[in-house]
């Protein structure tokens, strides 16, 4: 007996229903996520919001949210960009 060859987006579908209901929706996305490469430029993305600083201007700012007991501040989100 021989299955008929189904289209690969078919499988796929019924491969994470299959995973969903033995090993649940939250294990199931970890489990997906080993598989993906990602997208973006993380590296790019993160010059682009931390910058390139100094040991000496991150000491600094340090010592001075540490003074003034500031909060970080909130960073620009750099999703608003993606696609």
């Amino acid at each position: 007996m021989t299955a008929a060859a189904k289209p690969l987006a078919e499988i796929t579908a019924e491969a994470i229903r299959v995973l969903c209901r033995e090993i649940g929706p939250a294990n199931t996305a970890r489990f997906l996520n080993q598989f993906s490469a990602g997208m973006g430029n993380y590296a790019g993305e993160r010059d682009e919001i931390l910058g390139n600083p100094s040991v000496d201007e991150l000491l600094a700012e340090i010592r001075a949210r540490k003074k003034n007991g500031s909060p970080k501040p909130p960073r620009k989100s750099h999703r608003s960009n993606r696609r």
